[in-house]
């Protein structure tokens, strides 16, 4: 992708193409809303472009990686013991083993990847993966920017749209339950979350699509007699859920609404509590650990081994490393600080995550004390890719070298478009503060033109 790169940031040496695009990009955003709390979502001028053989690779890559999870879901299911390297709370365990209505754990998730030499996936969403309607509406605003219109005349581009994939994935489900009932749907966090103008956008493509729908936080549904409403009145049979299982616990517990309706039958939750089992960063411990290698099949054994980082829960003792003994992790992680990644196991937005390579010996040894306190995983650091990319900033266009990930999003099981974040930093999260988010172009072809580029 050099020389498309090099193509796309030549043509922004036009100032006033440059400054057209800039100032397009920024107006586009305020009248779509496209905003993290304060924050424009996007400060880029040019999209991931992506060929057509790294996108099929990166989905190759995806879909395998997700049938040794789902391989691995079900055998947690079946065994109690292995359930428990999980460290789930016992009302997260009870909700995980309720058969959740419409059948699916989760009908959409997202593996979060970085692409150098290979497709590495660092974590996996299960519960909630957010930015599907960002992202859409960001591509449209991308579209209409100068600079696009002009790269459109030389390059064939192909827009991976997900928000209608995560639509039809929840209707797909609610139908499970009950193809006779009309959806009535419920787009479920708290109050004052940074994100709620992707709810609203979400809202407004149900609308479009005919589908009642209306946001509100989970204190205001209520459950009686068998049927889930808001405090208004208005009847709700499918939950898309933002909120975190964890988050939703710590304020009562089993007893809220949404719970008791799931627990019931009474309602459609997506994702399900049941996707908590592998949202848990320990779930990429169980793939790559090798004590669990007969779990898989001979083809998902090789996608691990591709794909998923040596991930341990950090823990005092005996482990291995590539097939090697270790006599004692945490002596061996200790010692190894430039090349490990800390991560709690069930945390969000980059929250407590410590990339040893940007702290000394000793505020390593000190996080170290720390997670063995919890339950924290240790993970293998994988190289992070970087690219050139045209940013705004105080409306002047600079040209600035940027961390880049790509994360597909999946629809029971099937690859429909990615996530990619930028940041100055190691920590690609917009959560954290520190990036920005771009929509992802396959690139389709060439088209002949009058500046010498020819198919």
């Amino acid at each position: 992708m050099g020389s498309l790169v090099d193509t796309y940031n030549e043509l922004l040496t036009d100032r006033a193409l440059a400054a057209a695009s800039a100032e397009r990009l920024q107006r586009g955003q305020k009248e779509r809303r496209l905003y993290f709390g304060d924050h424009p979502l996007s400060v880029s001028l040019r999209p991931r472009l992506v060929s057509e053989a790294e996108f099929d690779h990166a989905v190759e890559a995806a879909e395998s990686v997700h049938g040794a999870l789902s391989t691995l879901e079900r055998a947690l299911l079946e065994d109690r013991a292995l359930r428990a390297e999980l460290g789930l709370e016992p009302r997260e365990e009870r909700l995980a083993l309720a058969e959740p209505p419409g059948g699916s754990s989760s009908p959409s998730s997202r593996l979060d990847s970085f692409t150098a030499d290979e497709v590495r996936y660092v974590e996996y969403n299960a519960e909630s993966p957010a930015g599907m309607a960002y992202g859409d509406v960001l591509a449209e605003v991308m579209d209409s920017l100068p600079v696009m219109e002009r790269f459109r005349r030389l390059f064939s581009l192909r827009a991976l749209p997900t928000r209608g994939m995560q639509v039809e994935a929840m209707l797909a489900a609610f139908r499970r339950w009950d193809a006779s009932a009309e959806p009535a749907v419920a787009i479920v966090d708290w109050v004052g979350v940074p994100t709620v103008t992707e709810f609203e956008l979400f809202r407004d493509f149900l609308l479009s699509q005919g589908v009642a729908c209306t946001i509100c936080d989970p204190a205001s549904l209520r459950y009686r007699k068998g049927r889930l409403t808001t405090s208004s009145g208005e009847p709700v049979n499918l939950v898309y859920r933002r909120v975190l299982t964890s988050e939703l616990l710590s304020v009562d517990g089993e007893s809220n609404a949404m719970c008791r309706a799931y627990l019931d039958g009474a309602a459609v939750v997506v994702n399900s509590f049941r996707a908590k089992l592998l949202h848990k960063k320990m779930s990429l411990a169980l793939l790559s650990d090798e004590r669990y290698e007969h779990l898989y099949s001979a083809d998902e054994l090789e996608a691990v081994r591709r794909h998923v980082p040596w991930t341990r829960r950090l823990a005092e003792g005996a482990s291995s490393w590539n097939g090697d003994k270790v006599d004692d992790l945490v002596a061996f992680v200790r010692g190894r600080r430039s090349s490990m990644v800390l991560k709690p196991n069930d945390e969000y937005g980059g929250k407590g995550v410590v990339l040893g390579w940007t702290v000394s010996d000793s505020e390593w040894a000190s996080a170290l004390a720390a997670a063995l306190r919890q339950i924290c995983v240790v993970q293998e650091a994988v190289p992070v890719p970087r690219e050139t990319f045209p940013l705004v900033t105080g409306g002047v266009v600079d040209l600035v070298d940027m961390a880049v990930d790509m994360d597909p999003y999946l629809y029971e099981g099937k690859v429909g478009g990615a996530l990619v974040r930028l940041s100055s930093s190691a920590l690609l999260n917009v959560t954290a503060g520190d990036g920005s988010v771009v929509p992802t172009y396959v690139v389709e072809g060439v088209h002949a033109s009058d500046t010498g580029v020819v198919s």
